[in-house]
């Protein structure tokens, strides 16, 4: 009988325990450090606006054809350590890749230029604008990415996509959270 109480209160304590780890999840206030994308472990997720995926097309070092695809995320912030700019509040993250892979990581990538993206920016709220560029590699294989960020503030914003060579800019709007 002792053994049976034992097993049973072993049981209890287990189930309790379990269920005060599940039940205590941490929480964030909005001036904390969030993350992009979904967290579990109480840092707090961003609110975001996707601007999708755009190419701009360029004429790069020499006679090369290239292509430039950026993915932008605006977001709310601050973001947490871990980001471009840590600490970076109302901004739009843009993640770079360049080129092209028609069967995927089996063969090289084509449309591959040494170019500088740049982001010019105007915010239709604030009256602020402002650019940002990166280099972007010709060895840069289309799997790879290159980010930047542009602290825009919170509003509506107009973001130009183009480069520092010959090319087909892009222009998109994003609301900035």
């Amino acid at each position: 009988m002792a053994l049976k109480n034992a097993l049973v209160s072993t049981a209890v304590i287990a189930l309790v325990g379990g269920a005060t780890c599940v039940a205590t999840a941490g929480t964030a206030s909005a001036a904390d450090p969030c993350i992009l994308g979904t967290t579990n472990t109480g840092i707090r997720s961003c609110a975001t606006t996707s601007t999708g995926y755009r190419q701009v097309f360029t004429l790069g070092n020499g006679i090369c054809a290239g292509m430039i695809t950026t993915q932008g995320t605006a977001y709310d912030g601050p973001r947490d350590k871990y980001a471009d700019i840590p600490g970076a509040s109302h901004a739009i993250e843009l993640t770079i890749s360049q080129g092209f892979t028609p069967l995927g990581p089996f063969l090289p990538p084509i449309l591959n230029c040494d170019v500088t993206a740049i982001y010019d920016w105007h915010n239709a709220d604030t009256g602020q604008s402002g650019s940002v560029s990166r280099f972007v590699p010709a060895n840069l294989s289309s799997t790879s990415r290159v980010v930047v960020t542009a602290v825009t503030g919170p509003g509506r914003v107009q973001l130009t996509m183009r480069t520092d060579h010959p090319n087909i800019p892009v222009t998109l709007d994003v609301v900035v959270p």
